[in-house]
């Protein structure tokens, strides 16, 4: 699963984070799109390793609000989807 996740990662481009986040009906600002993908790139092998350490609020400033929420909510959906397979 590691490497499924690794080779995505790779390969993962802007627009992959884009059209994801509005099928979940966040509309992202470009700032916003941008953080998502460096942290992505940057941070991914950590969130794995260690997902229970992760705090989403920590990255509140990056978001507006209501983008936050809404992220937050993905996020915490996803974690209780897959959170045991990490």
């Amino acid at each position: 699963m590691y490497n499924l996740i690794e080779r995505y990662i790779f390969i993962m481009t802007k627009d992959d984070i884009v059209n994801f986040a509005t099928k979940k009906g966040i509309n992202l600002s470009d700032a916003e799109v941008t953080f998502i993908y460096n942290f992505l790139k940057k941070n991914w092998r950590d969130y794995l390793k260690n997902p229970s350490i992760f705090d989403i609020d920590r990255y509140k400033d990056n978001f507006s609000l209501e983008n936050f929420i809404k992220v937050k909510k993905v996020f915490e959906e996803y974690y209780q989807k897959f959170g045991t397979l990490l």
